[in-house]
């Protein structure tokens, strides 16, 4: 692609991250060695007003910002602007989840300019399709992939639950990272007491889940362009840890996709293609779908390491198709 992008990046501070594991980091990466001028902003800046016209309603405090692979030294920012957001051509949503008010707000913010033309910008991923599909939930809508799962308020469903499948995961639905997760086994006597605790916090439902043995091999996490696989990386959870997530130890390693993987991602790519969701990342224990990442998906620079591929070039392909030459 010949025309150079201004792209904007939503995100938690650019100086905290890891430059070696950060997705989004990659991401930044290439779209700057193809000639796209990067911005970065705090989702706490944005601000939409009452004023004529897409292109100027939606504004960011942000920044112009260069980036390295140099530890300490990844990134040179410019002076704080006011960004008007309809005015560049790619915005990319990689705050990390809670997904709370607060991030479903940003999404209702960003819908004023999400598009590609005059005045708009192209979300990656699209904010409707976000804020309609919190992980955890997307997940329901295909029951034939998914092993036994509970999402409910009533402490006794989720006994119910817990006395027909006996071990189980209990998750809060709009975490990240592993985060809340708790595996209860048939002789633990606290999934009361947790039920409590939580629901004395918060009026969110939980989702539960037959625990899948074969998460001790790992869990796979798959990344999907465009709704097409391009990869996998497994997490195997660290000895006497039931989450795999990279965040509390899990070992991330090669894998290749199997035949059930494949028709996990045929079943699920045409959703995701529809709705664009252009960069997305599945769980996947055993045979089982557990989760589909669309918020902030992780995992691009351990795969490009296992695989020797770009795969922040393949995302950066898919967007570049929505605009002409």
């Amino acid at each position: 692609m010949s025309r150079s992008l201004r792209v904007a990046v939503q995100m938690d501070p650019l100086e905290q991250v890891n430059i070696d594991g950060d997705s989004t980091f990659a991401l930044m990466l290439e779209a700057q060695a193809r000639g796209h001028e990067l911005w970065v902003y705090p989702v706490s800046t944005l601000s939409l007003t009452e004023g004529q016209g897409k292109g100027g309603r939606l504004q960011a405090r942000a920044r112009r910002v260069e980036v390295r692979r140099v530890r300490g030294d990844h990134a040179t920012f410019g002076e704080e602007e006011i960004l008007p957001l309809g005015e560049t051509d790619v915005i990319l949503m990689r705050q990390d989840p809670p997904f709370d008010m607060g991030y479903i707000t940003a999404t209702h913010m960003l819908e004023h300019v999400h598009g590609v033309g005059e005045g708009l910008s192209l979300v990656v991923n699209d904010p409707v399709a976000v804020r309609n599909a919190p992980e955890k939930l997307l997940v329901t809508h295909f029951p034939h992939l998914m092993p036994p799962t509970l999402v409910a308020w009533d402490p006794r469903d989720i006994l119910a639950f817990r006395e027909k499948h006996q071990d189980i995961i209990v998750k809060p639905l709009y975490g990240n990272g592993g985060a809340g997760i708790f595996r209860i086994k048939p002789d633990d006597e606290n999934l009361k007491a947790l039920l409590e605790m939580h629901f004395a916090r918060t009026n969110e439902p939980l989702m539960i889940q037959r625990y899948e043995p074969a998460v001790r091999q790992g869990d796979k996490r798959i990344i999907l362009v465009d709704g097409y696989p391009i990869g996998a990386i497994n997490r195997v959870p660290a000895t006497g840890e039931a989450r795999s997530n990279m965040h509390v130890g899990g070992r991330a390693e090669r894998v290749d996709l199997t035949a059930r993987d494949k028709e996990i991602c045929e079943a699920i790519g045409p959703y995701l293609r529809d709705h664009g969701l252009i960069f997305t990342g599945i769980d996947v224990i055993g045979d089982w779908l557990t989760e589909i990442n669309v918020t902030s998906p992780t995992g691009l620079q351990e795969l490009d390491r296992f695989e020797g591929i770009n795969s922040a070039g393949l995302i950066w392909d898919a967007i570049e198709r929505r605009y002409p030459s």
